[in-house]
């Protein structure tokens, strides 16, 4: 029974206090004039136009003070429709207009022009996860619109194409040299001067606006691709047979990232900006280092990842958080779309990936501090070069990731050295068996091996064995919740029998060199 001098208006003992709301007595913690309309921390209350600045000025200062966008570059927006990414898309097109203004006459503030040359990709993932015909038409004609107003280039690629991507696309092209910061004043300088005398704003070009038509494959080669009719279902069935939710959440994001990587070489773009934003960062941080991916966690969650050498992926987002991009496109009325992932609706305990968000945002609902701290933590790192023969340029990478192995030695006390101390005993009794063997042709012509490549390129009859060596640790875990290569997209494949080749021939050539001994190697 209730009681009338009882007192229900004061919280539990073991539950925080909440964030006092603004009220009208409470200015603007920036200009101390304006009523506040957003609460971003305890105590930090902002007005619509000075939550805008801040908002802004974030952006850019994350790209000021990196200064790896070259003046004149091609830069590629990825796009998921989500709103960190509408976000950022927003951001650039803010800019879009400023220079335009600049150019027309109408603002003399010409620092704060955009200086690179901006367009947009957006991935179809709907064939990953059944979705029919009819609902990625749908979610398309809701994407298209988008696209068309923000003026830029834009790409709309489905992820099924990655089953007619070369092999290439698995290779780190050659990497110009990092510029010092003399370098970036005097090409902003002669940018502007290049804009002062040509008389333009230094916009996108006249192709601003429309759809760019699609480039064909750069090395075609004889791939037992599937026609683009069946693609869609080839692409279902190789998720369908992954028996985890982590393994299809990290076969996604690499089958996304090599379709991004080819498009932007395949139009001439130096860089792809990401919509990651600093929780998203945070539990990507945490997720990884259970996966098994602590040694490459400054390419994963850094502001630059520079793995594919041609290509720089760049993070502009990586300082805000998810509660200022809600607020930021509630007030601003930033489109998005939402488009269904592949643990949409999936329970707590699914995957890792969902795991790991769910404890992240739970203690930072407790503990406001908690996405902070982990994100500062990944600032910390850096990408230091290994030592030894993994530093150089023919350092061996993950066939994947693309991130450079972790070459241990067979009695190493690591993972990866136990599992290549478990493959080395796999192979040892058919490399007994093969010295006493007289050599031998392999392969015959037109049974699908490489072309000619001799009795050592297919000395391993286990194709999955042979893509294994080729994989870091966390790719190795994730490739045994696949039971058979088959579904895998043909440039995988192709590239993992290259390697295999590429590396007996390099043993072949080794073993018929004459080495100097050490006496002849110090009076050389």
């Amino acid at each position: 029974m209730c009681q009338v001098g009882e007192d229900y208006g004061e919280p539990a003992p073991g539950e925080p206090t909440p964030a006092p709301r603004p009220s009208r007595e409470r200015k603007c913690v920036k200009c101390k004039e304006a009523q506040p309309v957003v609460v971003i921390r305890a105590g930090d209350a902002f007005c619509r136009d000075c939550f805008k600045a801040f908002y802004v000025h974030k952006f850019r200062a994350m790209l000021g003070k990196n200064r790896l966008i070259f003046p004149g570059e091609k830069v590629l927006l990825a796009w998921s429709g989500g709103p960190s990414s509408s976000s950022m898309v927003w951001q650039v097109l803010e800019q879009v207009h400023k220079s335009e203004a600049v150019s027309r006459g109408l603002s003399q503030d010409s620092a704060k022009r955009l200086r690179f040359v901006p367009g947009v990709i957006f991935v179809d993932e709907g064939a990953a996860f059944g979705k029919s015909l009819e609902e990625r038409s749908k979610t398309l004609a809701e994407v298209k619109p988008i696209l068309q107003a923000t003026g830029l280039p834009w790409h709309v690629v489905a992820l099924e194409e990655v089953f007619s991507l070369p092999p290439s696309v698995l290779r780190c092209s050659a990497q110009e040299p990092a510029g010092s910061e003399g370098a970036y004043k005097a090409a902003v300088n002669s940018f502007l001067q290049q804009q002062h005398v040509l008389g333009a704003g230094g916009g996108p070009g006249p192709t601003q606006g429309k759809e760019q038509p699609p480039q064909p494959r750069l090395d075609p080669q004889s791939l037992a691709s599937p026609p683009a009719a069946a693609q869609p279902e080839a692409l279902s069935q190789l998720f369908c047979s992954v028996r985890t939710l982590t393994a299809k959440e990290e076969l996604l994001q690499t089958l996304r990232t090599h379709l991004i990587l080819h498009m932007a070489r395949a139009h001439g773009y130096s860089k792809v900006m990401t919509g990651d934003s600093c929780t998203r960062l945070a539990i990507k941080l945490m997720t990884n280092l259970a996966l098994g991916r602590g040694a490459f966690l400054a390419w994963d969650t850094g502001f630059s990842d520079e793995r594919h050498g041609d290509v720089v992926v760049v993070r502009p987002m990586r300082d805000h958080t998810l509660k200022e991009v809600a607020f930021y496109n509630r007030l601003f009325s930033v489109p998005s779309v939402f488009t269904p992932a592949v643990d949409t609706k999936a329970p707590e305990k699914a995957s890792i990936h969902r795991l790991m968000e769910a404890f992240i945002l739970r203690l930072q609902t407790q503990f406001p501090s908690t996405v902070s701290t982990v994100y500062r933590t990944s600032e910390k790192l850096v990408k230091a070069p290994r030592d030894g023969p993994a530093a150089g340029d023919s350092s061996p990478c993950c066939l994947l990731c693309m991130c450079a192995l972790d070459v241990d030695a067979a009695d190493s006390a690591t993972a990866f050295g136990a599992q290549t101390s478990r493959l080395s005993q796999m192979q040892s009794p058919t490399s007994l068996t093969e010295t006493r063997t007289p050599p031998g042709p392999c392969c015959s012509p037109g049974v699908g091996r490489v072309q000619g490549c001799g009795q050592g390129a297919c000395r391993r009859e286990d194709p999955q064995a042979c893509i294994e060596e080729q994989l870091c640790y966390s790719c190795r875990v994730n490739m045994k919740d696949l039971p058979s290569l088959d579904p895998l997209p043909p440039y995988i494949r192709a590239e993992a029998q290259l390697r295999t080749h590429r590396a007996w021939v390099l043993q072949e050539i080794r073993d018929c060199l004459i080495e100097d001994s050490d006496d002849e190697a110090g009076q050389s």
